[in-house]
Formats: structure tokens, C-alpha cells, sequence
């Protein structure tokens, strides 16, 4: 990155207020998924002791009349990072300014953000960990000492400014907390890491989800739904979407046990949750004598991105001991054997050790 990408031309405020670049416009079902997510921590379901957190800092700050502490959310995706930062702006009274670690490429991106803030607003990057290096020491000192430094000119003229901004709350999401350096990091004040959800608080997110959409569903259906949803809000909403369709398509007055069964079926889900995608990597593992099997060949074989493979499959097949990590690679568990209906080989599998 060249010097002049840090100088602060007046001209890269134009247009405040727009997306920024590389912020995608909301398709129809995006819109949709939105509409489903709650807009008070009192309708939020789950996570009760990050919620206790947030009531009291909320409380306390809102006492003060001063801005939230720093917040850091990290997890999986989809279990309600994105929602709990809409939840503390609406909480506050304020509003929410949202952009993402990518759409942030040079200074002046950020710059432009930050002159949009009023007191106590929230700005919440998502995939925060992907924040270039640049631009992250310029949030440094807006962090801390709500002001940034930037270049006026460049050459001989070059001079420095501090612009002050107003006492604001930074909201970061991110899938992968080990990759945010440490003097960034060090900055929120909160930290709060979702966990996959059980199954009877999915079923109430199902059932509250349903309610909003305006569909039928009985006690099956919902835990139906729920069970196979992976621990996450997101794909139990994704799964009521589709069962909708059906009930519209077959005629029906509600999704009940049926529905729910023909609607996971369609989408390839079985009775343990898994995808096509996850049965690919099991069974790649088995070809493979069970491992150890490196990230980078399996995502190979099975057609996808390693990292796709470490953050959207990876989890729930290690959370159910069907794999293995090991310092080698990837291993198949017993369990794994017995799931894909094989014995196990009967030496002892490679203990676990992080990769």
C-alpha cells in the first residue's frame, strides 16, 4: 500500500451516507432473514448469560449517558452476532452504522464513516479479523481517544490533522478471534463469544420465527426443524423458509412432523443434521484408511475452500466426535465410522492435538 492511500482528501467524504464499497444490496431473502431477528434483548432467546452482560453494561451506561464499552462478538456464523449489535443500537437509543472488515480497504473509508457518528452511535464491522492493517491503526486512537490522525497534502506540504469524533461504540463480529491482533483486540472492553444453541431453545426460535412469517407449526415440526439445525438460528430459520414453501405449494394448514421430515429430505439433511457435504468429507476420510488426511487435500477431493471447510462444516461434525484434528490432519472418529454404517479398524486412532 503506497503512502498516498493515508492521505485524507476532502473529496472521499462525497457521498457519506451510501454503502460503501463492496457492501452488496439485500436480496429478497436476506430481507426476509432481517425481518425474523429480534429487535429487543428481551425477545433475544438463548445466550442468557451474554445477554445478563449486555442488560447490565447497557444499564450502566445508558445511567452515565455515556457510550457502551467496546464490544468483541465471536462464534460460529449465524447465531446472532450481527442481531445483537442491531439489538444495542436499538437499546441505546442510537443509530447503527454497518460495514465489514473487507468493504474497509483504505483509511478513507473509515474516515468517511467515522465523520457520520453522533454521541453514543454504534458502528459494528462485521469479519472485523479481516480489517486491513492500515486501517485498524486508525482505529486504534478513535477507539481509545475518539480522534484520528490524518495526512493533509503529501510531499513538502504534508501536514497532520486530528479530527475529533463524538464518544462512540464499536461492535466487532468475527469467526475467528485468533486471527485479531493483539493491540486490537486489547481495545473492547467486552468480550462475548456465542455458542451453538440446544435444541429446545432453537425449537422456541423456530416456533417465535413462525409466528412472524404468519405459518402454522406444531410441536413436532418445530423440533423437528431444531434438531437438525446445527446448533444454529440461522439454518433453523432457513429450514422454516423452505418448509413454507411447501405448506403453500402442498396445500397445507401448517408444518407438522410431515412437512418438516419431506422438507428436510428435499434439502439433503438426515437424521444427525449432516449435509452432502459433510457425508463427502466422512466418506473421504474412510476412503483414505480414516486419516490423517491434511485440510488442504480434503478440501480438494470434496470440491471446497479449506476455510469454508474449517468454519461452516468442521465444527459440527467435531462438536459430535465424527472427526478428529490431530497434527498430521483430519482423522475419522469410531463414531464416524459407525455413522457412515463401516467398522472401525481396529488399531487406536492418533490422539488429538490441535493442528
Amino acid at each position: 500500500m503506497s503512502a498516498a492511500d493515508h492521505v485524507f482528501r476532502p473529496e472521499a467524504l462525497e457521498g457519506a451516507g451510501q454503502a460503501l464499497p463492496g457492501q452488496p444490496k439485500e436480496s429478497p431473502e436476506a430481507e426476509i432473514e432481517v425481518g425474523l431477528r429480534p429487535q429487543r434483548l428481551a425477545e433475544f432467546i438463548g445466550q442468557g448469560r451474554i445477554v445478563s452482560d449486555l442488560e447490565l453494561a447497557l444499564t450502566a451506561a445508558t445511567g452515565r449517558s455515556e457510550p457502551l464499552d467496546h464490544v468483541l462478538f465471536s462464534g460460529p456464523p449465524g447465531l446472532g452476532k450481527t442481531s445483537l449489535a442491531r439489538i444495542l443500537a436499538t437499546e441505546l437509543g442510537t443509530r447503527l452504522h454497518g460495514t465489514s472488515g473487507p468493504a474497509l480497504e483504505r483509511p478513507k473509508d473509515l474516515v468517511g464513516l467515522l465523520t457520520q457518528i453522533q454521541h453514543r452511535d454504534v458502528l459494528f464491522i462485521d469479519e472485523v479479523h479481516r480489517v486491513p492493517t492500515a486501517v485498524e491503526e486508525y482505529l486504534y486512537t478513535a477507539m481509545e481517544d475518539y480522534s484520528v490522525d490524518i495526512t493533509l497534502d503529501s510531499g513538502p506540504h504534508a501536514r497532520l490533522l486530528t479530527l475529533d469524533i463524538k464518544p462512540f461504540t464499536l461492535v466487532g463480529a468475527t469467526t475467528r478471534e485468533g486471527l485479531l491482533s493483539s493491540p486490537f483486540r486489547a481495545r473492547f472492553g467486552l468480550f462475548e463469544r456465542l455458542d451453538p444453541y440446544p435444541t429446545v431453545e432453537l425449537e422456541q426460535i423456530v416456533e417465535r420465527a413462525a409466528g412472524i412469517l404468519g405459518l402454522g407449526i406444531d410441536e413436532e415440526g418445530a423440533r423437528l426443524l431444531a434438531s437438525r439445525s446445527r446448533g444454529t438460528p440461522r439454518i433453523a430459520c432457513r429450514f422454516l423458509r423452505r418448509a413454507r414453501d411447501l405448506v403453500q405449494v402442498r396445500g397445507a394448514s401448517m408444518v407438522d412432523g410431515a412437512i418438516a421430515g419431506e422438507t428436510l429430505e428435499r434439502l439433503g439433511i438426515d437424521e444427525n443434521g449432516l449435509e452432502e457435504m459433510d457425508r463427502r468429507i466422512l466418506r473421504c476420510l474412510e476412503q483414505n484408511d480414516g486419516g490423517p488426511v491434511a485440510i488442504k487435500t480434503l478440501a480438494a477431493v470434496v470440491g471446497e475452500t479449506d476455510d469454508t471447510l474449517e468454519d461452516v462444516y468442521e465444527p459440527h461434525l467435531l462438536r459430535h466426535g465424527y472427526v478428529q484434528k490431530t497434527a498430521r490432519g483430519r482423522i475419522l472418529t469410531a463414531e464416524g465410522y459407525r455413522l457412515l454404517g463401516s467398522e472401525p479398524p481396529g488399531e487406536a486412532t492418533e490422539p488429538g492435538l490441535f493442528p
